[in-house]
């Protein structure tokens, strides 16, 4: 027959059941859960670059490069077509004004030099003879002019004799009107060799002046020449550095070919140049900053030129202290143009793990994890980027790059 089980022993057993079934779960949660602790990913703290949360001033950059160049730089060209025949000093020799740094071959100017001053003795002789044909000449054409007033004057008495003759008889009307007519020959002749006295006279002057203006020009040419006879000896103008010459010996130059660059290295100037898509940012009057291996230099934009050459806009800058012992001529550094500056806001330093945008991506240190944290970013330039929200002052965050931990979460940092 059928016996009525206890209730208790019933709940008993259920209980039992129950607790087996939390006891499995626990188990099988606590093995999935060690499990997944197994299999998060992990990085070494040693190959990741991480950065602190802090407050302090940001400003918004251009990135450019700058070219270093003395403030004064002097080109000295070859004033002959010639050869180089010795070379006296190298580059980086520093020299005083007049110091010689080059000979050039100094033949053909003097032989040029010769030849313009035989020139220059000819047309100084033809000034000459012609200053004796001009007193000869004018002296014939005075006695011709002389002799032709006495003519005329003989004429004139001849006409009065024929006039008082015809009145008593003793000449013809003829013998009268030929008598006039002499008498206007006469005049005539005489008037002719007046204007050919004066036409002489302007001609023979204007001769000599003519001659005078070449031996003007002759003189010109071989004072130029000379000079250039003396610029055969290479001398340089003025106190500085030699910063490049032109050692090929025997090489044949041009008129106006390059011989050497005298510079003064105590000065710089910098030129900087940018993208093109910052010509609309740059403007004259802004700060920027040089950065050496050693230091970093102030200065100011000066300068914008017009033309973009190779999509690179370029512009001169003025340094606050152009004579700073860093400064090397056709050195290369990095410039950057200050656009823009807040202060006082939370910063961090600028690396891979930013890479555009207003919101970013970063990994927030929290103990040993690393948690995947999305965040707001305003200004940047090469060394800081300013966070708009999603950190604090001393949250801790990785700047390295991490692709490979992409498409995670979170993950472990190992020591």
């Amino acid at each position: 027959m059928d016996r009525t089980l206890d209730t208790k022993a019933v709940t008993r057993r259920k209980r039992g059941k129950l607790l087996r079934w939390l006891a499995i779960l626990l188990l099988v949660g606590g093995a999935v859960w060690y499990g997944l602790r197994l299999l998060r990913p992990s990085a070494d703290e040693d190959t990741l670059r991480f950065a602190t949360v802090e407050r302090g001033e940001v400003v918004n950059t251009i990135n450019a490069t700058a070219l270093v160049l003395p403030a004064f730089e002097e080109q000295l060209n070859s004033p002959v077509a010639t050869t180089i025949s010795q070379v006296l000093l190298t580059a980086g020799t520093e020299v005083a004004a007049g110091a010689l740094l080059m000979r050039l071959d100094r033949d053909y100017v003097q032989l040029q030099l010769d030849g313009r001053r035989d020139q220059l003795a000819v047309k100084e002789n033809s000034i000459g003879l012609l200053g004796l044909e001009y007193e000869r000449d004018l002296q014939e054409l005075t006695y011709d002019a002389e002799i032709k007033k006495l003519e005329l004057a003989a004429a004139r008495a001849q006409l009065a004799d024929a006039r008082r003759l015809q009145e008593i008889g003793g000449a013809t009307q003829e013998e009268v009107e030929s008598a006039e007519l002499a008498v206007k020959i006469s005049e005539l002749e005489a008037k002719k060799l007046d204007n050919q006295l004066a036409y002489s006279q302007n001609s023979l002057a204007g001769r000599k002046r003519a001659l005078q203006l070449e031996v003007g020009m002759e003189e010109k040419e071989v004072s130029q020449l000379s000079r250039r006879l003396r610029e055969t000896e290479v001398r340089a103008p003025r106190a500085g550095v030699v910063t490049w010459v032109n050692e090929n010996i025997g090489q044949q130059v041009t008129e106006g070919t390059a011989l050497a660059r005298i510079a003064d290295l105590g000065r710089y100037k910098v030129e900087g140049s940018a993208s093109d898509r910052y010509a609309d940012q740059l403007a004259v009057g802004l700060p920027v900053e040089l950065r050496t291996a050693t230091t970093r230099l102030p200065g100011t934009v000066t300068a914008i030129l017009p033309e973009v050459t190779d999509n690179l806009v370029r512009f001169r800058v003025e340094l606050d202290d152009p004579s700073h012992l860093e400064l090397r001529p056709n050195l290369r550094a990095e410039l950057f143009v200050i656009t823009n500056k807040v202060e006082d806001v939370l910063r961090v330093k600028n690396g891979p793990a930013f890479r555009g945008g207003r919101l970013q991506s970063v990994f927030v240190v929290d103990g040993d994890e690393a948690v995947r944290r999305e965040i707001g970013v305003g200004m940047r330039n090469g060394d800081f980027v300013e966070v708009t929200s999603g950190l604090s002052a001393g949250d801790r965050i990785i700047i390295s790059d991490s692709e490979e931990l992409e498409r995670v979460t979170a993950f472990k940092l190992d020591e």
